[in-house]
Order: C-alpha cells, then structure tokens, then sequence
C-alpha cells in the first residue's frame, strides 16, 4: 500500500474515532437560571445565583446589574471571608439571557448558554470535535478536553476585561481585554488593550473619533529591544526562601520578563483588570489577611507619579489635568474652577468665519505622548487642518519639533512645563 494511502486511512481511523467520542452521559450537566439569589455581596452590587461549578476561591454564576438581563460569569472570592466577590470572565457580555435561561453541556461537546425559547447567547463552538469533559481548574481556567486530556476550549482564550495569573494576550490573537461601559451597563466600553509585534498599547474609542486614540505605549515599559512579541502573559514567580512573597510579572518569549510587584501574600490568586476608567491595575485576593481580603498590588497609572493625568477621562469631558489632579476648566474666558459640569465650546457651524481658536500655553492631550503627529508643518497649516475639518474640536502643536495633532475629542488635557507645547481649541464666534 503506497504512503498516501496509509495516510489516507491514518485520517479515516482518526476522524472516525473523533466523531466517535462523545461526552459520557455522567459528565453532561444543564442549569437554569432560576431560584433565589446569593446573599452575599458581589462586584457592581449585583444580584447573582449559582451553580455547582466551584474550584474555591472560583464560582460560576449567573448575574445581572438589570433585572431580567443576566450574564454568565465566573467569581472569584469566597462566601467565609465574606468579601466583595470579583467578575473575572464572562461568557456572553453584551448579549444577556433571561429568567430560566439555561447553561449545558450535552454529548456532542459543546458548551451552550441559551434563552429559555432555545435562542443562542455564547457557545464553544466544539460540537463533534472529541470532547469527553469540563474541568474547572484551580487557577480560574475553565476547559473541555479530549480522552488524552488536550484541551480544544479553554476560557483562558477569551478573556473580557481580566487576565487572570498564567493568562496570555497574543498578537493578532482574537484576545484582548476591553473595558466594561460602566457599572450598570454590561457592554463593551471605550478602552481596549491588545498586543502588537513590539508593545502592548491601550486605546480610547467613542463615536467621534475616525480610529481608537493610543493613550498608553509600553514599548518603553517593557523594552525588548529588537525583539518581537509573540504573547504576553501575566504570571507570578514562585515563593522561595529569598522572598516571602510570589513576584508579579508580565513574561515574553524570548526569555524576558517585566516584574511589576511584590505583593506582601501569595499572587497566584490574583488578577489585571482593564477598568471601566481606562486604568490598569492588579488585585491580589488573600482572605486570611483581613475582612476586604483583595489588595490593589500593582498601578499602571499611578497618582503618586502624576500619570493619571494620561488617563483620558480623567476630568471628565473636559479638565486640565495637573499631578494627577483636575485643576482648571480651560475655557474661551480663561482658566475656570473645574467640576464634572465642564464641557468643551459647543460647535454648531463648519463655517470658518463662525469660529475662532483659543490658545493654551504648556499643554498636552493624552495622544501627543505616543503618536507623532503630522508634521513637520507650521503652526497656521496645522490650524487649517482643523478649520477645514467639521470633526476637529482643537489641535495641539510642538513649536520646537514643528509637529501637529488633530484633536476629535478632548477629554482630559495635561499642564506641563515645557510652554512650547500649544492648545488650540475650537469655539463658535458670538
């Protein structure tokens, strides 16, 4: 028999005994979405009911922060610390399920959350695939593996908005974290962190704006060098007799590492979430410790060193943003007392001759510091690129380097030292 053929029968016995392996019947499981709520408090004051899927400190749950609109989420915390319960994976965000809604694994493998009429909310996508179980490991990842014990879904590969530890980000992997809208709202919100070839870099996105806008750039944070990335992951260095406490650290594949804290308690229940305000940060839980039993362990944006001020929203829809403190609201008039109420000029015509610009003198916006701009091109170029663009609420200009920014948005705009840094912002004639 020629080797084609041997290979060709090789597939047949292979794909025959996939299509053969089913879940044993001992192994599938369906819950409803029904019953009383928990009643201990959970994250974003939420209602939630649970399920008999555990691995302590982990639970997964339905929850909702709307009555009738639930999420099929898994929490980390336990009930004996009575502590804040965290959301640190969700199936379906933006697509909630109702009363009697109904989460399962049948024979055929594949993971299903669906309404009570039968409509789809979130599956695996791994029917007829091999699958012979579901596993809640210890670490937080969820997985459906094979009879030789190959995961082919892990939870781990869809994250939300948090990496849990042994987590990964990969370039061009359809991985990222994206912030949640807000408390209330169970949607995908304006921030966004992903991995490129040489960075991972954080965006700002509304409706404005032509393209997210880069607030953060770790290319310095991280430096690699000449290398390229592959993945990212969150991890921890185990305990050793040097150091009490496991090291945080986010790891790349050409060996190198960037440790990014110490906490004081064992890290590997911890996690880096993308928050709701565009922040970075890592929660340690340690229920020994005290009644709260989460500890912030690492900042990206750190209010001792002033980088709130990069934080788009920081004050709001509009504020000058000093040492990470909202100082002033820039208005037409000068510099006025800022409150959550500033709001940039309106602008109500594209006609040039209907606007005018005014200057601030020793500022930046969040997308001066890791963009270049256009340019080199002078100050009244740069000017008419606003003028004649309807979207433009300002621009912002380096006189040393002669460079440019076109501003859609304006957000928090950051005092610094250096008076050649310019703001032009727009405003209606009256």
């Amino acid at each position: 028999m020629s080797s084609a053929c041997l290979f060709a029968l090789f597939l047949l016995i292979a794909f025959s005994f996939i299509a053969q392996a089913v879940v044993p019947n001992s192994e599938t499981f369906e819950f409803f979405n029904k019953g009383e709520f928990g009643d201990y408090v959970a994250e974003y004051d939420s209602n939630y009911r649970v399920t008999s899927i555990s691995s302590s400190p982990f639970q997964l749950c339905f929850y909702n922060t709307t009555p009738g609109a639930y999420t099929l989420a898994l929490r980390m915390g336990t009930v004996r610390s009575e502590s804040l319960s965290r959301w640190v994976w969700e199936a379906n965000r933006g697509s909630p399920v109702g009363e009697n809604a109904t989460f399962s694994l049948g024979t055929d493998g594949n993971l299903v959350l669906a309404n009570a009429n039968g409509r789809i909310a979130w599956q695996s996508r791994t029917a007829n695939k091999g699958v012979v179980g579901f596993k809640l490991l210890p670490n937080g990842k969820m997985v459906l593996y094979d009879s030789k014990g190959n995961f082919l879904w892990q939870s781990f590969d869809s994250p939300t908005d948090t990496l849990l530890v042994g987590q990964s980000l990969r370039v061009g992997g359809p991985n990222k974290l994206v912030s949640r809208v807000s408390e209330k709202e169970n949607e995908d919100g304006p921030y966004s962190l992903l991995l490129e070839p040489k960075r991972f870099a954080m965006y700002y996105k509304n409706n404005i704006t032509p393209a997210p806008m880069l607030y953060f750039d770790s290319e310095d944070y991280l430096s690699i060098g000449r290398s390229t990335l592959k993945s990212l992951k969150f991890d921890c260095d185990p305990e050793t007799e040097e150091a009490y406490a496991y090291v945080l650290k986010l790891d790349y594949p050409n060996g190198g590492a960037r440790y990014i804290s110490r906490p004081k308690y064992n890290s590997t229940l911890t996690y880096l979430r993308l928050g709701i305000d565009g922040t970075l940060k890592a929660y340690t839980f340690y229920d020994k410790a005290d009644y709260s039993a989460w500890e912030v362990t690492f900042t990206l944006f750190s209010r001792e060193t002033g980088d709130e001020c990069q934080l788009p929203e920081r004050c709001g829809k509009f504020g000058l943003c000093e040492e990470s403190q909202c100082v002033a609201c820039p208005l037409p008039n000068g510099l006025m007392g800022w409150s959550k109420n500033c709001e940039p000029p309106k602008i109500t015509s594209c006609e040039a001759r209907e606007m005018k610009f005014y200057k601030l003198e020793g500022v930046d916006h969040f997308i001066t510091k890791y963009t270049k701009g256009n340019g080199p091109m002078s100050e009244d170029q740069c000017s008419n690129k606003c003028t004649t663009d309807c979207k433009c609420m300002g621009y912002f200009y380096h006189q040393t380097e002669s460079r440019c920014w076109i501003a859609y948005d304006l957000k928090t705009l950051t005092k610094v030292e250096n008076s050649t840094h310019l703001g032009y912002i727009k405003a209606p004639i009256v």
